[in-house]
């Protein structure tokens, strides 16, 4: 109380303006100036003892201490209300666009932001309710919001997006992931039937977020779920809880699952190259089982041993039969090359359905095409990438099988069947690949050779081409003729000018023009 000690010792009128300041700790400027403030509003030792130090401060410094004009508090319910309502509205947007242009001599911006965040303090906003999870309970389900352009078509070089499906169950958040082409209903559904597959149970709980394969219109107290959704909930015999609209926290294990598996698998995967979704899925399962192994940093254990310790033996078992969804397409007519069209890539029948009706399921992994009277006439790996016919040999007629079989060949497969026919077969063959300037260019005439071997048995071929060897002409046309003419086994030096013995004598000989 240095203003009422102040009045007191100056009433004493023993003390200099020093002597005070020294005695109360300030400079005797000011305690000139506190006496000349008191003097102006008539302020005495008296009246000051009776009085509290705010009231003294108001009295003595109207200006720093007296009433302040007090400013309108803004209406902070409905503006975190707004907030909530969607992510594209911020703070500033309000200020801006709401508050500002109606109270121009509010809060600045950095004042409101401020009074905010103190209104959150005060409600009790800010405060977050712990979420202890039931052990093998929910399955939390959703996107990943990045994508990564890591899959390339080995035929085209058409690269193609990859979207990751993420779940995470139970307690220790143990997570799932799968890449797809697409964020597809069929997908969608394929996720969910993998990821009850690799947990090995099922959960009772299905919390996805408000995507539209998962709810068709949401409400917080009666959303409508998806048709194809609950027919996969049914079958697995799970509930279908959707997340609150803009409220992470309902399922913030995904979430933050998300966002780990977005710095570690994601980033991990960013600089690879993939020539099929198979081949992706394969080191994204090894990468996650590592990850998953990885210690935590603030509790016992890991992902992978939380889960197998509490949430696995919580689960129910599996149904014998998998759940499978399918997009159902009638094709009128079966093409002459029978294959029928499906989503830019080609699949085959039986040649016999030429002209006929066949129904295609299209599954998420799958292709199964029926006759039109329910039978199951082909099934294919269903592609998304490579080649864009995806055939079957056994569809094919018998002439087709040969042809195509005779594309297969290889130089390999040439000197292999010569082989089995003989050394000098064997030999002949593969001169006549070595000698092609390229080796495709001798398929036909190694495919001739092997084949004089229905026609003259493998004995006469293996003798003529080791007389062609011999007169150093391995080619087709040489051991066509040595077969035709049965020369295989006659001598090479056939003309009596070869011979060794002497020309007889006669008069058509000039020998003594040389001589």
């Amino acid at each position: 109380m240095k203003i009422t000690e102040i009045l007191r010792l100056k009433e004493m009128n023993i003390f200099t303006y020093r002597d005070i300041g020294q005695s109360v700790g300030c400079s005797k400027t000011t305690v000139g100036e506190i006496l000349s403030r008191c003097k102006e509003c008539g302020l005495t030792y008296e009246s000051a003892s009776t009085m509290t130090q705010s009231q003294l401060n108001e009295l003595i410094y109207p200006d720093t201490f007296g009433p302040k004009q007090v400013k309108d508090e803004p209406d902070w319910d409905h503006i975190h209300a707004r907030l909530q309502s969607s992510r594209k509205i911020n703070l500033q947007y309000i200020w801006e666009n709401d508050y500002r242009p109606v109270n121009p001599d509010g809060y600045s911006y950095s004042r409101f932001c401020a009074k905010y965040i103190e209104w959150k303090k005060h409600t009790g906003k800010e405060v977050v309710l712990p979420q202890e999870r039931e052990p093998g309970k929910e399955l939390f389900i959703d996107w990943v919001g990045d994508k990564l352009s890591c899959v390339v078509d080995y035929n085209t070089g058409e690269v193609h997006e990859a979207h990751f499906f993420v779940t995470t169950l139970g307690d220790g958040s143990y997570p799932f992931v799968e890449a797809f082409p697409d964020e597809t209903q069929l997908n969608w559904n394929q996720g969910h039937i993998d990821a009850l597959e690799w947990y090995g149970g099922i959960p009772r709980v299905f919390v996805p977020d408000n995507c539209k394969t998962a709810v068709i219109h949401t409400s917080l107290y009666d959303p409508e779920i998806n048709h194809a959704y609950r027919d996969l909930a049914r079958h697995y015999g799970v509930a279908i809880i959707p997340a609150r609209i803009v409220k992470p926290r309902d399922k913030a294990t995904v979430e933050s699952g998300v966002g780990w598996l977005e710095t570690w698998l994601l980033e991990w995967l960013k600089d690879k190259i993939y020539y099929s979704f198979e081949a992706l899925n394969h080191d994204i399962r090894e990468r996650v089982v590592d990850l998953s192994k990885r210690k935590f940093k603030h509790r016992e254990g890991s992902r992978e041993s939380v889960f197998l310790a509490l949430d696995k033996p919580c689960l129910r078992p599996l149904p014998m039969e998998h759940f499978e969804s399918f997009i159902t397409r009638i094709v009128n007519k079966v093409p002459n090359n029978y294959h029928v069209e499906y989503n830019g890539f080609y699949y085959s029948v039986p040649y016999r359905f030429y002209c006929q009706m066949v129904i295609i399921h299209a599954f998420a992994k799958k292709i199964e095409i029926f006759s039109k009277d329910g039978e199951r006439i082909a099934i294919h790996t269903r592609r998304f990438n490579g080649q864009r016919y995806v055939t079957d040999s056994d569809h094919m007629p018998e002439n087709h099988k040969t042809v195509v079989a005779f594309r297969s060949y290889d130089g390999k497969y040439y000197r292999a069947k010569a082989n089995l026919i003989g050394q000098s077969t064997g030999t002949f063959v593969s001169r006549l690949l070595e000698n092609a300037d390229f080796e495709e260019q001798a398929y036909k005439s190694c495919m001739g050779v092997i084949n004089f071997s229905r026609t003259y048995g493998d004995y006469r071929v293996e003798k003529a081409c080791e007389k062609a060897i011999r007169l150093n002409s391995v080619t087709y046309t040489t051991l066509k003729n040595i077969l035709r003419n049965g020369q295989e086994s006659q001598g090479e030096l056939a003309n009596a000018s070869d011979s060794d013995d002497p020309t007889p004598l006669h008069e058509n000989l000039r020998i003594g023009e040389w001589m």
